[in-house]
């Protein structure tokens, strides 16, 4: 077939959109669900909770580290192939993981978990955001990123019942049914999109010394970092409210899901409407008003509640008007790179938010401390993003909200 845009300007967008947010549920859900499991890991393995932790952080690492590794060196594949070879990655990984028979084993297939999950996620996005077309990006990426909070409200949780009723190998067999039943679905249904490549390797890491994408990946390591303190120790926080009880903590990491798949969705239409930079500055902005309310609202369940969902909104509000502005800023053939460069900043900012938390309580003893340090962050973000687009409008540089220069094609 000759090369044609890949912009679907009619609805058909939305089905293969569907289709690889289906993809990063699958994803999602075996990043959240390992946490849920570490008791039951811990025993099968014959090591203690703690140890079992580092199944999370290896996996979060090797993540932060292959993202933008995987997305060069595939950058002139189609983004079909890299999409398929991804979930078979992925799937691998998993089996490995469940039949790995000693902790080091493990270890090992997660790291190869991670790379799969590496290359799809980021690709994932890029791929939507090229198949709607520049106008309908902000709703495309929004519609993967629906992957990750369901993952979050609804897989993660089915995942540890799962885990629970069979074994934590059976999640991990879970968990690769998913990836098994969505690759040939993109295989056979998703367009052969191509990125328009950059002629060299040198060119496509050419947005590392770009100052805009280094402002841009600062807002996500500053907000990410605010944003997951008072989720990390979501039941510390609020302690008071839910009195150690389990099934509160879990209707509240529930409220926090479907809020911010509300959330995802309306930011993905406003940043298209209105320009991310603006998205990402009010949600920012809201984010320390509403951590502060967390404040006098941590004694009371019934007051955590609301806080929690409008947390939720906001958390789920900065992820794809981010990944919008990054790819704005992406010279062609760049597009997936710096998609995975913003992924991989996310993920150091969780694992840096449990460091940052950890010696908030070790030198305050208390939770409640959390929330100020997590406002902190999160206006340092909105402050920055403001400065960030008051400046470009004072030079007339291009706004963030502009569609790449390049078209990507079908094969």
């Amino acid at each position: 077939m000759s090369d044609t845009s890949a912009t679907d300007h009619g609805e058909r967008w939305r089905a293969h959109v569907a289709v690889l947010a289906f993809g990063t549920f699958a994803v999602g859900t075996d990043a959240f669900v390992i946490a849920g499991l570490l008791p039951d890991i811990g025993k099968s393995l014959h090591i203690d909770v703690g140890a079992a932790g580092q199944l999370v952080s290896v996996f979060s690492i090797a993540y932060a580290v292959l993202s933008p590794v995987l997305a060069a060196l595939t950058g002139r594949w189609s983004r079909r192939r890299v999409l398929v070879t991804a979930l078979v990655v992925f799937a691998l990984g998993n089996v490995g993981t469940a039949l790995a028979p000693d902790y080091g084993l493990v270890l090992a297939a997660r790291v190869v978990a991670a790379a799969g999950a590496a290359m799809f996620t980021p690709n994932a996005g890029a791929t939507a955001a090229a198949i709607a077309g520049s106008e309908r990006r902000g709703r495309a990426i929004a519609i993967v990123t629906v992957g990750l909070t369901s993952s979050l409200a609804l897989g993660a949780p089915l995942g540890t019942a799962i885990g629970n009723a069979l074994g934590w190998k059976a999640t991990m067999w879970f968990v690769t049914a998913l990836a098994v039943v969505v690759a040939p679905v993109i295989a056979l249904r998703l367009p052969g999109i191509r990125l328009a490549a950059a002629p060299s390797l040198r060119q496509r890491l050419s947005p590392l010394t770009d100052r805009r994408v280094a402002g841009v990946l600062t807002v996500t390591l500053l907000a990410f970092i605010g944003i997951y303190l008072p989720y990390t120790y979501i039941s510390s926080v609020f302690s008071s409210a839910t009195g150690g009880d389990g099934g509160r903590i879990a209707l509240l990491l529930l409220v926090f899901g479907v809020a911010g798949t509300a959330g995802n969705l309306v930011a993905g239409r406003l940043a298209d409407r209105h320009g991310p930079q603006r998205v990402v500055i009010a949600a920012t902005f809201g984010l320390a008003v509403v951590f502060l309310l967390m404040l006098p609202s941590r004694n009371s369940f019934l007051a955590a509640v609301p806080v929690v969902a409008l947390s939720g909104i906001g958390s789920w509000s900065v992820t794809a008007p981010q990944q919008h502005r990054i790819m704005a800023l992406a010279p062609a053939g760049a597009e997936a790179l710096v998609v995975s460069l913003n992924a991989a900043v996310m993920y150091l900012a969780i694992s840096l938010s449990s460091v940052v938390g950890a010696i908030a309580l070790s030198s305050f003893h208390s939770a409640t401390v959390l929330l100020p340090v997590a406002a902190v962050f999160v206006l340092a973000a909105a402050l920055l993003t403001w400065i960030s687009r008051s400046a470009q409008r004072q030079v007339g540089e291009p706004s963030e909200s502009a569609g790449a220069a390049a078209s990507p094609a079908v094969r």
